[in-house]
């Protein structure tokens, strides 16, 4: 017990008072890193995805890549403008649950804050998996061991967001913002080199036309370009973390990022066509860049090591949000009431736990395939943004508020553009992304039991102060005993301090036994009448069941009736192994009867 606590200790670090929560909240320039990750890490991937679906139609097309960009820019800028307006509209956060939720209604609002929470566990998932393979795309070397490497930075993850949002941010700020400016260098670098006539690359002329190219396969990559958007939400989910003025900050948060996020994405964009540079299995594609601008360098290795940071630190996005979320749902009864828990550092700890968890496994169910798991996690993002953006768009017509109309009209724009991302999503990925329309209505499924569960609670145990009051009646104590010791010794004082109505009971296996155990019972006389129970088989449960049904039958009118049930409790924890859980498995049992008490005497062995 001691070494847990110390260890605990070791790793997140002393409990805090409840007081200090404010202390906990996140600065402009922390809450960047913090929340922005999962969004500025998608450039290393978002680029990539575009080219892959691209070489579909061969090399000639990758210039397809420019305008499509562009188009992923401008669906950028709308998002940023419309989750600034719901930032003010709702400045206590939860972004597109609370929203459609308020707007739409529960089924929708269970909906989006379930796509959510899907998506952030894939968030970790991917981002974990990517940071994988950008370091083996530097040691190819390691490639077989992609999963252990994704899921010890899981682990790390946890923990340091378990010692406390603050203590988290102030340490993954550094490597947030070392990425940045590494991108900004790799970009100015490479069209540097590119205006100064470096560069020889035999790359189509844009508007060349292709042969094979379709609308569908634009819509497929331009679809796929748009994972690089996932976390643009995160920072209207998370207004509670900022400091006060709260939503202010946020807005302002939320402008930085889109700024930051579009000049790296059609950067990197940019310099793989100018480059050249062509999707490869076991090659990033930013790391193709970095080697054609700065060589296989000390340079290039920075690049690199960056990169694969800052795609793991993506994965600190949801276990920012995912927590906050999760403490929403519970609070409204559609999760469990752990997830509104605080733990010793004043966060969510049971969320934190929890999507650690669940990420850890998707990455080993997945084998690290960062491929097969973003268009899950695109898809599970681009729902909420849809129905965000439409609750948004009932508000401003239910309220009409003083310069409602451009708002309606920016939630709109937003509302389109994200339902037909999504549905070029689910028609040009379906075969991807099918298992989310399984996985999500047993999600939703779950919400309404839960909730359920709780108004069921809530009714049964709810009182009218007029009418009801206590019962008062005699009780039976009824006490299990395996020979005559100190600790049945003990029950038995304290079954007889609130009754004089005690039984114990004995199963015995054999007539000698029974004999001896009759004996010693009757040269003790501790006051208490013994009942013996013999029984041809080698279990104390049944027989000790059905006397305790049959003593249950007879006093459930007149009297309670209490199963008090000795334990003995060794010095050290590992001892318990080397002893018999009987007492355990009779009061599992007995847990489910109605109208029985159940009660444990424990016994503090002393030596």
């Amino acid at each position: 017990m001691i070494t847990s606590t110390r260890l605990k200790r070791y790793l997140i670090g002393k409990p805090m008072k409840s007081g200090q929560i404010e202390g906990e909240k996140l600065s402009k320039l922390k809450a960047l890193a913090v929340l922005s990750s999962d969004a500025l890490s998608s450039v290393a991937y978002g680029t990539e995805q575009i080219l892959l679906v691209l070489m579909a139609a061969g090399f000639a097309a990758v210039w397809y890549s420019i305008p499509i960009s562009l188009a992923v820019l401008g669906l950028l800028l709308v998002l940023i403008l419309s989750y600034r307006q719901t930032i003010y509209a709702y400045p206590s956060g939860g972004g597109a649950y609370i929203v459609s939720k308020d707007n739409l209604g529960v089924p929708t609002g269970l909906l989006a804050g379930g796509s959510l929470l899907v998506d952030y566990i894939l968030t970790v998932a991917v981002s974990s998996s990517a940071g994988t393979d950008a370091i083996t795309s530097a040691f190819p070397a390691l490639h077989p061991y992609r999963v252990l490497i994704a899921a010890i930075m899981i682990v790390f993850l946890t923990l340091m967001n378990l010692r406390g949002v603050t203590e988290s941010a102030s340490v993954l700020a550094i490597p947030v913002y070392l990425f940045v400016a590494s991108i900004f260098v790799l970009i100015v670098s490479g069209t540097i080199r590119y205006a100064m006539g470096d560069v020889h690359a035999d790359v189509p002329q844009l508007g060349t036309t292709v042969s094979g190219i379709s609308l569908f396969l634009l819509l497929k990559a331009f679809s796929s370009g748009c994972s690089a958007l996932t976390g643009v939400e995160a920072v209207s989910n998370a207004i509670p973390n900022f400091r006060k003025p709260s939503e202010r900050n946020a807005a302002l948060t939320l402008v930085m990022m889109g700024s930051i996020l579009g000049a790296m994405f059609i950067g990197i964009s940019l310099l793989a066509y100018g480059y050249g540079i062509a999707p490869q299995e076991k090659e990033t594609v930013v790391s193709q860049i970095a080697a054609a601008v700065f060589g296989r360098g000390a340079v290039y290795f920075a690049i690199q090591g960056v990169t694969a940071l800052i795609l793991f630190l993506a994965a600190n996005t949801a276990y920012s949000a995912f927590p906050l979320l999760a403490y929403m749902l519970a609070r409204d009864k559609y999760m469990p009431h752990a997830f509104m828990i605080r733990g010793d550092r004043l966060g969510f700890s049971n969320g934190i736990l929890f999507l650690g968890a669940l990420s850890a496994v998707l990455v080993i169910l997945f084998h690290g395939d960062t491929e097969n798991l973003i268009p899950l996690y695109a898809v599970g993002v681009f729902i909420p943004f849809t129905l965000s953006q439409l609750g948004m768009m009932i508000r401003w017509i239910r309220l009409r508020p003083p310069g409602w109309a451009p708002r309606l009209a920016v939630n709109t724009v937003g509302m389109l553009t994200t339902f037909v991302i999504t549905m070029i999503f689910i028609v040009t990925k379906f075969s991807q992304i099918w298992m989310v329309f399984v996985f999500l209505p047993i999600v939703i499924w779950t919400f309404y039991k839960i909730h359920g569960h709780y108004r069921n609670v809530a009714n049964d145990l709810r009182i009218c102060a007029d009418t009801d009051k206590p019962e008062i009646k005699k009780t039976t104590v009824v006490v299990p005993v395996a020979g005559v010791t100190r600790v049945v010794m003990h029950s038995l004082g304290y079954a007889k301090s609130m009754t004089d109505n005690v039984i114990a009971v004995y199963v015995g296996f054999d007539e000698e036994g029974i004999e001896k155990m009759e004996r010693k019972w009757e040269e003790w006389d501790p006051g208490v009448r013994l009942i013996v129970l013999r029984t041809s088989y080698r279990s104390i449960i049944r027989p000790l069941i059905k006397f305790i049904d049959t003593v249950e039958w007879k006093t459930s009118e007149t009297d309670y009736l209490t199963i008090l049930i000795p334990q003995f409790v060794p010095r050290n924890g590992w001892e318990n192994l080397l002893h018999n859980q009987s007492s355990l498995l009779l009061r599992a049992f007995l847990l489910n009867r109605r109208d029985v008490v159940v009660a444990t005497v424990p016994y503090h062995l002393r030596q």
